[in-house]
This record gives structure tokens, sequence and C-alpha cells, in this order.
């Protein structure tokens, strides 16, 4: 397995650095499991940590019931955002630096003390939690035409390519999360809505699972990291001219433009 690791870690890398999407790879592997998926991953970060870039958080993904069933699974995954990732609210991204871009609005967390599994519960998030920011995650695949299954898309790093970061920060004191509504605008119009109970009923239950996903690879959720847990609304296709808005109310608002 460790060259098939190492082959295939290699092969996404250099996919999303020449922007050239690959075929799936469960088309061209069957036995490949989603440990071997995950160890994929672990091994294109490591050589990204390798480069000098830097782990800044993690994201999850498929924490909605419809993405479940679309992808014929019954947990969601996770990636890793590293700083390269970053960027900072109203700013513009060049779509020529990616393969298929989409956007999801997402509710972070940033954390005020590590949060290392097992047994992590919900509480455990919301006590550990310094803020919530608005977000929108930009998704890209590696994999041609987003033909991906469970497998391809974890080996993928979650499909993460980079994340937007409002400047609001909400602490926690009184925010129902279950309830913070989102709206989606592209281009002034609005293309989607959500709340925060799309994220696993709550995002803290994502995060929570995280962590406790996270410790079967020895890895713990650090203070200060920026967390994902999950879109509040499907996610839209974006191309060059383009202008994203999320407006969360309440919580803020985040923008990016696409050029």
């Amino acid at each position: 397995m460790a060259v098939r690791t190492i082959d295939f870690a290699s092969e996404l890398l250099k996919a999303e650095e020449t922007r050239e999407a690959v075929p799936a790879l469960t088309d061209r592997d069957p036995d490949l499991t989603v440990e071997d998926a995950y160890q994929i991953q672990l091994e294109a970060v490591n050589a990204k940590l390798v480069q000098g870039k830097k782990v800044i958080g993690k994201k999850v993904g498929l924490t909605s019931s419809a993405m479940q069933k679309m992808l014929n699974v019954n947990e969601p995954d996770y990636g890793h955002l590293l700083d390269d990732m970053r960027v900072e609210n109203g700013e513009a991204v060049k779509v020529d630096s990616l393969i298929s871009p989409k956007i999801e609005a997402e509710i972070g967390f940033v954390l005020a003390e590590d949060l290392t599994g097992p047994n992590i519960t919900f509480l455990d998030v919301i006590m550990a939690t310094k803020y919530v920011v608005p977000t929108i995650e930009i998704i890209d695949s590696r994999v041609k035409d987003w033909k991906i299954k469970l497998i391809d898309t974890v080996a993928d790093n979650g499909s993460s390519a980079k994340v937007v970061v409002g400047d609001k920060f909400t602490e926690l004191d009184g925010v129902d999360l279950r309830a913070a509504g989102m709206s989606l605008f592209k281009n002034e119009e609005l293309v989607a809505t959500g709340a925060g109970a799309a994220a696993l009923g709550h995002p803290a239950h994502a995060i929570a699972w995280l962590a406790n996903k996270l410790h079967e690879f020895g890895i713990s959720l650090k203070k200060d990291e920026i967390i994902l847990p999950g879109a509040l609304s499907a996610a839209v296709p974006v191309k060059a001219g383009d202008t994203i808005k999320a407006d969360f109310g309440a919580l803020g608002s985040v923008t990016v433009h696409f050029e």
C-alpha cells in the first residue's frame, strides 16, 4: 500500500499544480479503502509541509444528508486547510488557478484550546470555541469532472481549495447556531439559503465528529485553527467575473470575487 499511497498522492499534487484533472482513483483501483484514502491525503499534506507550508485548520465535508445520499455514505469526511489556501474577505481569486471551482458557505469556528479525541462531545466544542466567523469555502476537484466517490474526495484532501475568512468574530454566548441563517448571493442574485442545522444538526456536532475521527490518525484540533464544519447549502459553481457574498445575518458576511 505504501507505494500506491505515494503514487496517488504525487499524482493529485501534480494535478493541483498543473490544473489538469486525473481519472478517479476508485475507477483505477477498486480495492482502495477509506483508510487508504486518508493515508493518501496525509501523504500529500506532509509533502506540502516539507515545502514550508503550514496547516491552519481543518474542514468537514459531507455533513448534509443530501450529500451523504449522493455519495452513498453514512458519515462525513475531512480535509486539511493550509496557509496558502487562506483568502481575506473581499479579495479576488483567479479562476485559472483552479480546475472546476465551486463555493460553499459555512460558519467557521476558531478554537481557544486544543481538542483531542476520542470522546469529544458537542459541549466540549462549545466550551473550547473562541469565536465563530463567516466563511466561504472554495472547493475544487483534482478528479476529472467531479466524478468522485467518498474515497476519491478523501484522498483529494476533501476537495479543498481555498477558504475565504470574514472579519466579524462572534462569541457563542447567547447565539443559537442551529437557527443561524445564511443567504448566498451570486452577482447580487439570491442562489441559496441555509441554517446552521444543516451541518449534522448543529455545526458543533460536526466539529466533535472531526476531533474524534482525527484521533484515529494521531491528530488533534489545535488552538487558533479555523475549523469548517460543513456547508449550509448545496455547492454553487463559479466562473471568472462572479462575485459571491454569504450573509449570515448577525454573524456577519463574507465576499469573494473571481477573476
